[in-house]
């Protein structure tokens, strides 16, 4: 069986997010979501929240699942088995660092490959910093979050 983990902060999960897994998922046989904790990063929704978002977001994909990962992604690859991280790139600079990334968990993992997707056009301009905007300043979602995460993601912030 062959594995992949779509790793991300998924603060919160995009449509964009939501294509990679949905690729991924017809080039693996198994996909790993995997919800990322950077410390680097001070995330506007919880560990629980985003893991709650991803898993509805992925429900009706058969190969999909989610998992949360606190430690280091070439370690969390190898534990769940997984030959390739699947990750998107919206433009050169993305693709730049996913390259970096990759060179190091290769040096982590030597089983371990990356395989870099270019988004599709219609989802180029969207990002989660993009969306966590346009929550602060109460705009719609429906088009840039995934049907089942969207319901979730209004009721996080409705209780807020």
């Amino acid at each position: 069986m062959r594995t992949a983990v779509c790793p991300g902060s998924f603060d919160p999960i995009t449509v964009g997010h939501l294509d990679m897994v949905e690729r991924a998922a017809a080039l693996f046989d198994q996909v790993v979501v995997c919800v990322m904790v950077n410390s680097g990063k001070n995330p506007m929704f919880t560990l629980e929240e985003r893991m709650e978002m991803v898993g509805a977001a992925v429900a009706h994909i058969p190969n999909a699942r989610a998992a949360a990962c606190g430690g280091l992604l070439a370690h969390f690859a190898r534990e769940e088995g997984a030959a390739a991280l699947v990750k998107g790139a919206r433009g050169s600079g993305d693709f730049d660092w996913e390259l970096q990334l990759a060179q190091i968990n290769r040096d982590l993992n030597p089983a371990l490959d990356t395989v870099i997707l270019p988004a599709r056009g219609r989802h180029l301009h969207i990002s989660s910093t993009m969306v966590r905007e346009m929550i602060r300043y109460q705009q719609p979602l429906d088009d840039y979050v995934p049907a089942g995460a969207a319901d979730i993601l209004r009721r996080i912030i409705e209780g807020r």
